[in-house]
């Protein structure tokens, strides 16, 4: 199988021949799926205007000030355009690149983990109870533009689209999971609708326990949920209601298996995980970040790329 054929038959039951991997921030070649990053900019001359303070850790930092710290800073706010001349620029390269593999057009930070940035956290928490009106407008928006860069992805040939928005705490999700369901879960499936009329899958990449909203977000449609902390969420009560039905993307635990664990741990995790969720007729992609600023060593960081051949 080509990558592309891989991915599809992990993502629609039809019997790949592996599990298929994604490689995130290194040796992306190694692995079946490429990512065409659609942000002109993810940083700090974004085109949404947020700014992360360096942390000196290797992180990606923590976002500085909200954009719109008051409704006033909205009325002068230049939102984004697709401008599809500039962020499609490079697509051309890129699939002659790709080798047959999955192309994924990268969203980058989207949706919740968006509107957060621009208005801060406390901000939004309030916005979404005491400021509904607003907050919807200003989500639609968002929203709005993330499905204007589905359609451009779609006219440029990419496979699915990926979106990075975490609604995650350690111990399950952020706001309550019926706010979720009544003000996010509607644009969601918008999106997804967006994404069928137009051939892609959706990718969500989600950090956190979002198991109260697992449910939903195969309800809607989202093709591929990439439970990014499997950690923090029982992963055996997912596949007892979710294996064979949905498709599910994984990493060994960043927080605990790949960093202080042995090759054999890790080895015995991605096991663990595929065994949960997997089936011979597909629904699994593995998935693998260096994180050696979580302290992830390079034999560790090796086992994590081995743990998923031959399953």
């Amino acid at each position: 199988m080509t990558g592309e054929e891989r991915v599809r038959a992990a993502i629609e039951f039809g019997g790949p021949d592996r599990i298929p991997v994604l490689y995130i921030n290194r040796d992306q070649m190694d692995g079946d799926i490429l990512l065409y990053n659609m942000p002109l900019s993810n940083g700090p001359n974004n085109e949404w205007g947020y700014h992360f303070i360096n942390l000196d850790d290797g992180t990606m930092g923590q976002p500085d000030e909200p954009v719109l710290p008051t409704w006033e800073a909205l009325e002068t706010f230049a939102f984004p355009q697709p401008d599809a001349e500039r962020r499609m620029a490079s697509v051309a390269s890129f699939k002659e690149q790709a080798g047959g593999r999955y192309l994924l057009g990268g969203l980058g930070l989207t949706g919740f983990t968006l509107y957060m940035f621009l208005r801060g956290f406390s901000n939004a928490m309030i916005d979404f109870l005491a400021e509904r009106e607003r907050a919807e407008d200003l989500l639609d928006r968002i929203f709005g533009f993330e499905m204007d860069l589905m359609r451009l992805a779609a006219k440029a040939g990419l496979h699915g689209v990926h979106f990075a928005d975490d609604w995650g705490r350690q111990d399950g999700l952020i706001i309550d999971p019926e706010l979720w369901r009544d003000l996010f879960k509607p644009r969601y499936r918008a999106q997804c609708e967006c994404a069928r009329e137009n051939g892609l899958h959706v990718w969500f990449h989600c950090c956190g326990n979002i198991l109260s909203i697992i449910p939903d977000m195969h309800e809607i449609g989202m093709d591929v949920i990439n439970i990014s902390q499997p950690n923090v969420v029982d992963i055996e009560a997912v596949g007892r209601d979710f294996r064979g039905k949905q498709a599910f993307m994984l990493p060994i635990s960043y927080q605990t298996v790949s960093i202080t664990g042995t090759p054999a741990e890790i080895h015995a995790e991605a096991q663990r995980l595929h065994h949960a969720l997997g089936t011979p007729q597909g629904g699994f992609i593995g998935y693998v970040e260096e994180y050696g600023c979580m302290g992830m060593s390079e034999e560790n960081y090796q086992a994590c790329c081995n743990a998923w051949k031959g399953l």
